[in-house]
């Protein structure tokens, strides 16, 4: 597996990392027995950065990744701020305190590695007090570094000003492009590590989808399809099901001979530099090998890199819903 530099973290990560949501059952019911094979399969495969949350099944992934993460060379991110009655404005530094806590605690350490803001409203952001708050935990050692998650280009912006950021999360595939205008260049600037989630768009660019795929009650592709229980740019990248569908099946016209869609869509994302990690999540050990051999897959060529980038600017921008 190859690695890159966590920005001004220094960790050096695995190109390809693990997201855990799934571990807390919100994609549908994840049994024991399964999670430990999934995390059992990420660390054979060298995968050494895993993504998680406090709410992630009310703490639920953060208690199945404990006991694996010890000893094996990873790096462990959790987040905070949408749970524990901080969201959506009772921020204080002591109700932050007693968050880290709790997810230090399910996850066995004393300190964490990386305390990530969890998409906190932008209010917050644009007031300011909470990146202090972040840095003075910091300096007390409840945790290592901390860095944000963010729904949009405005949101990373603004972070992106605080000295003590060490990383910023955020979403950006082929269906959300923008971020490599300005963002990315700014982060590589400031040192900011970025680490890149919902890759294959919940699972939309795997191309495995068809208009009449349904899914579980339990699973946010169900339940926030259309941003009834948060954010819409978290399902599907924001774009509808449907008409997502329609835009895979034409995006297959430019993958390459032999190169898989999902590989096809991880790959583009390594093939920015700025990008130090992504958080690709899997409901089955195997899927793992698939993500990791992106790594592995030579670059595009520029010419097809400037042809995705005319496609997503005309047929998929117009369609994002939840802002970029």
């Amino acid at each position: 597996m190859k690695t890159r530099r966590l920005g001004k973290t220094g960790f050096e990560v695995s190109e390809i990392g693990l997201g855990c949501w799934q571990l807390g059952g919100d994609f549908g019911p994840v049994g024991d027995e399964t999670a430990t094979a999934i995390l059992d399969a990420a660390n054979q495969a060298g995968v050494t950065f895993w993504d998680t949350a406090d709410v992630y099944g009310g703490g639920m992934s953060e208690s199945r990744i404990g006991g694996h993460a010890k000893g094996a060379g990873v790096h462990v991110a959790t987040k905070l701020g949408r749970g524990g009655g901080l969201f959506p404005d009772n921020y204080s530094k002591e109700g932050i305190r007693k968050s880290l806590e709790g997810s230090a605690e399910r996850l066995g350490v004393s300190s964490l590695d990386l305390a990530q803001l969890h998409c906190v409203p932008l209010g917050v952001l644009q007031d300011g007090a909470i990146f202090g708050w972040m840095d003075e935990l910091k300096a007390e050692g409840l945790i290592k570094h901390w860095g944000a998650s963010v729904e949009t280009i405005e949101e990373g912006l603004i972070c992106l000003e605080q000295p003590g950021l060490a990383t910023l999360q955020i979403i950006f595939n082929l269906f959300r492009q923008d971020a490599a205008e300005v963002l990315l260049p700014k982060a590589a600037e400031k040192d900011v590590g970025i680490i890149v989630r919902l890759p294959l768009a919940s699972g939309l660019l795997s191309g495995k989808f068809s208009k009449d795929t349904q899914f579980e009650a339990s699973d946010h592709r169900n339940y926030n399809a259309n941003g009834d229980a948060f954010s819409v740019g978290e399902t599907f990248a924001g774009i509808p099901f449907q008409r997502g569908v329609e835009l895979v099946n034409e995006l297959k016209g430019y993958a390459p001979g032999g190169m898989e869609m999902s590989q096809f869509a991880l790959r583009w994302i390594l093939d920015h530099p700025e990008v130090s990690t992504i958080i690709a999540g899997v409901s089955k050990p195997e899927q793992l090998a698939d993500n990791v051999a992106a790594s592995e897959l030579r670059s595009l060529f520029p010419a097809l890199m400037g042809q995705l980038k005319s496609w997503y600017e005309e047929s998929v921008k117009p369609e994002i819903r939840g802002g970029v």
